[in-house]
C-alpha cells in the first residue's frame, strides 16, 4: 500500500471525523503531490460528514462555502478546508454548480472531479483510493480528463486551461480524447472570467514548461482570450536574424528568461506588434518597423483586458517598449538610454534581450550577445559613480535658478532640463557652482 506522510494537523483532522464514524481522506492536489514528491501547497479533506457535523467536532470552525459543503476547521494558525462528499448539479455559468447533493459514497465525489491525477484520496487507515487510474497516468505522464471529457469541460470550461497548466507544470502530455474535446469546446472559454484565465496563464508562464502555452493555440483557446499571440504564430520572420515564425521566438524566448512575472509577460508580449507593422521587401526580406512601439500599445490593452494590476501593466510595457533600443557603446549614450527608457526597466531590460537574442537565428548572436555585455556594464560602472541621471539629482534646484533671477513658470523647467542634458554629457559639471555658471550661457 502506498503511503503518504500527512502533515499532524491533517492527520487529527481526519483521525477525528473517522472516530466519529465518518469517512474522511485527504483529497485532490495535495494526494497528486504527495505522490509525486512534491510539497503540496495546501491540505483539502474530503468526508462524508455533513457541514454541521463538522462543525460540531471541532472547536473553532469557518462557514467559508457551506452551501457547496465546505467548513474551514482552524487548527492553532492554520485554516483546513473540509467539504462533505458531494454531487453537483447543473453548471449554467461553466463555474459553479447551480446546486449541490451531498452523499455518502465517495465514488460520487471523487468522479465530478476534472482529472484522474486529481481525483485520488488518501488517509492513513485506507491508503490510496484511486478510482479512475490517477496513479497510472502519474506513473505515464498523462492529463486525462475523469469520466467523459466533454462533460468535464462543459461543466467548468477553465479546465480546459488548466489541462494545459498542469501540462505546463508536471510535463505531462494532455490525453487524446480529452485533448479533442479541448479543442471541440475551446469556445466556451468566453464564459469564463478574465481574472481567472489571468491566473491560470501566469501559472503556465512561471512554470518550467511555459513553451505549453503553444497547446493553448493548438486548441483554439488563445483565439478566444489571447488573439493577439494567434497573430504572433501566423507571422513569418524571412530575415537572417531569425529562425521561428513571431509565436514560437515567443515562445522560445519566454523559456530563455528566468520565471519571474514581469519578465516571462514582457517576453510574451514583446512582439506583439510584428504582425501589424510586418513589410517584406523586393527580396523577399521582412522588417518590421516601429513594432516596439506597436507592442508596448498592445500589451497595455491586453493586459488591463486581462485585468492585470496597473503596476504590473507599466512595468511590462516599458520592458516591451524598450526592448530593442541599442545605444553606443559610450557612457553618454547609455546614461540618456537609462533616462529615456526609464531607470526602474534596469537591469531587467538586460535580461529581455538577451532572451530575445537567444531566440533568433545563430546569424551574429555572439555578437549581439557580447553588445549586451558590454551595455551592461557600462550601465553598472554609471550606477556604481553615482552619475545624475534626472533632474532632481541636479546639485542646482528650482530655489537655486530662483535665488539667481529665475522667473517660477516654463522657464524655470525648461532651465533645469537643459543644465541636465549637459550634465549626461559630462557628470563632472552637477556642481551648484558650475551648473549655475552654465545657466548663464544657457
Amino acid at each position: 500500500m502506498r503511503t503518504i506522510e500527512l502533515p499532524e494537523k491533517v492527520s487529527s483532522i481526519i483521525e477525528t471525523l473517522q472516530d466519529a464514524g465518518f469517512e474522511a481522506f485527504a483529497v485532490g492536489g495535495c494526494v497528486r503531490d504527495s505522490l509525486l514528491e512534491k510539497p503540496p501547497h495546501d491540505w483539502d479533506i474530503t468526508t462524508s460528514a455533513l457541514p454541521e457535523q463538522v462543525k460540531k467536532l471541532f472547536r473553532r470552525t469557518v462557514d467559508t462555502g457551506i452551501a457547496h459543503g465546505t467548513v474551514s476547521v482552524l487548527l492553532g494558525k492554520e485554516a483546513y478546508e473540509v467539504t462533505t462528499y458531494r454531487i453537483d448539479g447543473d453548471y449554467t455559468d461553466r463555474r459553479h454548480p447551480d446546486q449541490v447533493t451531498f452523499t455518502e459514497n465517495l465514488k460520487e465525489d471523487l468522479k465530478r472531479r476534472d482529472f484522474t491525477i486529481n481525483a485520488m484520496a488518501y488517509s492513513a487507515r485506507d491508503g490510496v483510493v484511486d478510482l479512475f487510474g490517477g496513479m497510472e497516468d502519474l506513473e505515464k505522464g498523462i492529463i486525462r480528463a475523469v469520466g467523459v471529457p466533454q462533460e468535464r469541460f462543459g461543466e467548468d470550461a477553465l479546465r480546459i486551461l488548466r489541462a494545459v497548466r498542469f501540462s505546463a507544470q508536471l510535463d505531462f502530455v494532455i490525453e487524446e480524447e480529452t485533448f479533442r474535446a479541448a479543442e471541440a469546446l475551446s469556445g466556451t472559454m468566453q464564459d469564463i472570467s478574465a481574472e481567472r484565465i489571468r491566473d491560470e496563464l501566469l501559472k503556465i508562464l512561471l512554470s518550467d514548461h511555459p513553451e505549453r502555452l503553444a497547446v493553448c493555440y493548438q486548441t483554439g483557446m488563445t483565439a478566444v482570450f489571447l488573439p493577439e499571440f494567434d497573430a504572433m504564430m501566423q507571422t513569418p520572420q524571412n530575415t537572417v536574424h531569425h529562425c521561428y515564425d513571431v509565436g514560437t521566438h515567443t515562445v522560445e524566448s519566454i523559456r530563455q528568461i528566468r520565471p519571474d512575472p514581469v519578465l516571462r509577460l514582457a517576453m510574451l508580449f514583446h512582439d506583439t506588434g510584428k504582425p501589424s507593422s510586418r513589410t517584406t521587401d523586393a527580396e523577399g526580406r521582412d522588417h518590421f518597423y516601429g513594432h516596439p512601439v506597436k507592442s508596448a500599445e498592445i500589451t497595455e490593452k491586453a493586459l488591463r483586458r486581462l485585468k492585470f494590476d496597473n503596476e504590473t501593466i507599466r512595468r511590462v510595457a516599458q520592458l516591451v517598449r524598450w526592448h530593442d533600443e541599442n545605444p553606443r557603446l559610450t557612457k553618454e549614450s547609455v546614461r540618456r538610454a537609462i533616462v529615456k527608457c526609464g531607470q526602474e526597466a534596469f537591469p531587467a531590460l538586460f535580461e529581455v534581450k538577451e532572451a530575445d537574442t537567444l531566440s533568433q537565428s545563430e546569424y551574429r548572436r555572439q555578437e549581439k550577445l557580447d553588445y549586451i555585455r558590454a551595455y551592461e556594464q557600462l550601465y553598472r560602472e554609471i550606477m556604481k559613480s553615482g552619475d545624475c541621471l534626472s533632474v532632481k539629482d541636479l546639485a542646482v534646484k528650482g530655489a537655486d535658478l530662483m535665488a539667481a533671477g529665475v522667473k517660477p513658470g516654463p522657464e524655470l523647467g525648461e532651465i533645469l532640463q537643459k543644465l541636465l542634458d549637459l550634465v549626461l554629457t559630462d557628470p563632472s559639471l552637477n556642481t551648484k557652482e558650475q551648473l549655475l555658471a552654465c545657466r548663464e550661457k544657457l
